[in-house]
């Protein structure tokens, strides 16, 4: 009998595109996951699949919009505060974006409005913030999850839902492989958190060590779950380069990063045979002795 396969789809902003690559790899190889859990883009990412979408449809649509920018310009204005009244609910938050009006211009039809409607189970990881603990979430209203999990601090206003004050699932959850562990046979995690990077930014500013901060904060995290249940397969794109909102640089990302689909599949491979080598029946060492 064919391994079970769970995938769990990582947070990192623009460096998420690379889940792409991951998606498309393992419609190459057949794999249809039986549980998917996300953070943030991951999240999303997660939930184009759990929907039924190929990794080519989720490729081809991203790169439809974030490949021309009187797109993206089109699809933001859409966004905009509906009224003044909204605009100004909370106070001024200039640099607080609405994340949920955003991902509804922004997101497939393909994607569902409910966790119900999807085909494959979908976790969605978010941070409750003044509950001070993980939020998961995977029935209900899908579009606010998707929207409480990629609700990045200082970029993105909060969520609300159920009475919890929602953010970025990144923030206690960076890469939710634990939420499907027992889940299916082979778990794959796919981590596009990244770290700061000398590469590009010799002097970063303000904001590069803000999110720089958060990378650190995000892999001690990763590193302590790995260390108490790894998962069975483990990969990470470089995508260090990349800032968190470089959505408008994906044909360099995905060109970048596409190598990881050959070292998906030949990971994959590595793991279903030795899960072969481990169900086969041990010999009887008394029956073949002479």
């Amino acid at each position: 009998m064919s391994p079970t396969f769970g995938v769990a789809f990582g947070g990192g902003g623009a460096r998420g595109l690379a889940h792409i690559h991951a998606i498309e790899a393992l419609d190459e190889l057949g794999i249809k996951p039986v549980a998917i859990a996300g953070s943030s883009i991951g999240a999303i990412m997660g939930a184009g699949m759990a929907s039924g979408m190929a990794g080519k449809d989720i490729h081809d649509y991203a790169r439809s919009i974030l490949s021309r920018r009187a797109e993206v310009a089109t699809r933001m204005w859409r966004a905009r505060p509906g009224t003044l009244a909204e605009a100004m609910q909370g106070g001024i938050r200039v640099s607080q974006f609405n994340i949920e009006r955003i991902l509804k211009a922004f997101l497939p039809d393909a994607i569902p409005e409910t966790f119900a409607e999807l085909k494959i189970p979908l976790q969605v990881a978010a941070t409750d913030y003044f509950g001070h603990k993980l939020a998961v979430f995977d029935e209900g209203d899908l579009h606010s999850a998707l929207a409480a999990s990629a609700a990045i601090p200082a970029v993105f206003r909060p969520v609300t839902r159920d009475g919890r004050v929602l953010i970025d699932g990144g923030i206690y959850n960076p890469v939710p492989f634990d939420l499907i562990e027992r889940a299916a046979d082979i778990i794959i995690a796919i981590d596009v958190v990244g770290a700061p990077s000398e590469i590009e930014r010799k002097h970063p500013t303000t904001v590069d060590l803000m999110f720089g901060a958060t990378q650190l904060m995000m892999q001690s995290i990763i590193a302590n779950k790995l260390k108490q249940c790894p998962p069975d397969i483990l990969v990470r794109p470089a995508v260090s380069k990349y800032r968190v909102l470089d959505f408008m640089k994906i044909d360099a990302l995905m060109s970048e990063t596409v190598d990881i689909k050959d070292e998906l599949k030949r990971e994959i491979e590595k793991a279903v045979e030795g899960r072969s080598r481990d169900d086969k029946p041990k010999p009887n060492k008394r029956a073949v002795r002479r």
